[in-house]
């Protein structure tokens, strides 16, 4: 007999179709779709950052993404989802163990309307994101064997707790606490913001940073990346309703919507304060409406969305340059989009949140009161400031240990030919420089004019 385990919150308008354990084809079918879209995300990330870097570690970015794929997998499957998922074992502070390895779960498991190993698999994709996001706050200085150390170690101590506080069966936020998080404002957006931000203090700044100029080399790169990020969004964000049903296709609409005037909002203050829009913009207004659609999809109406998108793409905007008068140097600015987008998408539930979506809690416009503005502020907060404390410690133990910090020497020459032995492009000229069909490995002692230009960073 198939067994049902309710493990993640859904809002209540699909929570009764939760209650058969027929598993249902259709469902099924748009959240193998879902996983798929959401994994995509990851590689579209090491593009987004792959081009915003310096021509120096623009490998070594990709790897960190990648590498973050196979690590989390890993880590999820032998203890993370059932720590996250399983049954509360600790005070809605985290899961249990009945699920170690993947034990006791098989194809005739139901989750829902879904089998559990499809439920754990998509999970498992909004882990594997989580992870490669930090990279962004660290780029072009930190060691690639302290991040393999790094990565397993965080998975466990910072994202599978958030999780299951967020999603888990007798989580402290959603039952206890009564916070509404419909696809990861708080485990992904908050807990990869403020543990970049922890990560930057521990490593320190750039060499030359506030001095050198460290322009994205590759602008293209960074729009197909964010391209690809926005359709692996759909996934995200209408996959975690579970069901090929009206609550997805509210929360693909919301999505879409609030990623539009996210980029609009950038692109306006950007004319506004620089007199000119800019590629780069439009990819981070964007991100930055995702972002901070992300928690608040599943609880706010169309004009919530484009209002939420909106505010997001322009406070984040402005967050993006914090770092350079408080003197913190978050790389690729996860901090000003990701913390500070999750932190917009999550607060702003307690505004636009109405009963329709939520099936219960409404937001200060619509009724609500100040109650749920509370309640999402509290979680907000918690999350951040465990997230913080804890990669904080992680990071020192790390860099105490093994060195989180590259060598001084190889952050200058670039992580790419000092860590990996290549170089992203070959900039030799036929005739001059490496013969045709060299490897890049081979060739990539060779220096190019390009390779001296501050602006290729």
């Amino acid at each position: 007999m198939p067994t049902v385990t309710l493990a993640a919150p859904l809002a209540a308008p699909i929570a009764a179709s939760l209650a058969s354990p027929a598993v249902d084809t259709g469902d099924t079918a748009w959240l193998l779709a879902a996983t798929a879209l959401v994994l995509l995300m990851t590689p579209g990330l090491a593009l987004f950052y792959g081009g915003m870097v310096r021509t120096k570690s623009v490998l070594n970015m990709l790897m960190m993404s990648f590498v973050s794929i196979a690590l989390v997998t890993v880590v999820w499957l032998a203890a993370g989802y059932s720590l996250a998922f399983g049954d509360d074992a600790f005070g809605g502070l985290i899961g249990g163990l009945d699920h170690l390895g993947m034990a006791d779960l098989g194809p005739a498991d139901v989750h829902g309307t879904v089998p559990t190993l499809l439920f754990a698999t998509f999970q498992l994709t909004f882990a594997v994101i989580t992870a490669a996001l930090i990279s962004g706050a660290i780029a072009d200085r930190a060691k690639f064997g302290a991040w393999l150390v790094f990565v397993p170690v965080w998975t466990l101590l910072v994202y599978v707790p958030v999780a299951h506080w967020v999603w888990g069966p007798g989580g402290w936020i959603l039952d206890g606490l009564g916070a509404l998080d419909f696809a990861g404002g708080l485990p992904v957006e908050v807990t990869s913001g403020a543990s970049g931000l922890a990560l930057c203090l521990v490593l320190g700044p750039r060499l030359g940073f506030k001095k050198d100029a460290m322009r994205p080399h590759n602008l293209p790169m960074v729009m197909l990346g964010a391209g690809l990020l926005w359709f692996g969004w759909f996934g995200f964000n209408a996959g975690s309703a579970l069901g090929a049903n009206g609550l997805a296709a509210a929360t693909f609409l919301n999505t879409l919507a609030a990623g539009c005037t996210g980029l609009l909002g950038w692109l306006f203050v950007e004319q506004k304060r620089d007199g000119h829009p800019t590629t780069l913009g439009a990819a981070s207004g964007a991100v930055a409406g995702l972002v901070a659609i992300t928690p608040s999809c599943g609880s706010v109406s169309l004009l919530g969305a484009l209002v939420i998108g909106l505010a997001a793409g322009v406070v984040c905007s402005y967050a993006v340059g914090w770092k350079f008068r408080l003197n913190y140097d978050d790389s690729l600015d996860v901090v000003g989009v990701h913390l500070v987008g999750g932190v917009v998408g999550t607060v702003l539930i307690g505004v636009f949140a109405v009963e329709s979506m939520t099936g219960g809690p409404e937001g200060l416009l619509h009724g609500g009161g100040l109650a749920q503005l509370g309640r999402q502020s509290v979680a907000v907060a918690a999350v951040g400031t465990y997230a913080f404390l804890v990669t904080y410690g992680i990071g020192k133990l790390i860099d105490k240990v093994l060195g989180l910090r590259a060598e001084e020497e190889h952050e200058h020459t670039g992580l790419d030919l000092t860590v990996h032995a290549e170089t992203a492009y070959d900039h030799g000229v036929l005739g001059h420089g490496a013969p045709v069909g060299a490897s890049v490995s081979s060739s990539s002692s060779t220096s190019s004019p390009s390779s001296t230009q501050k602006a290729k960073a």
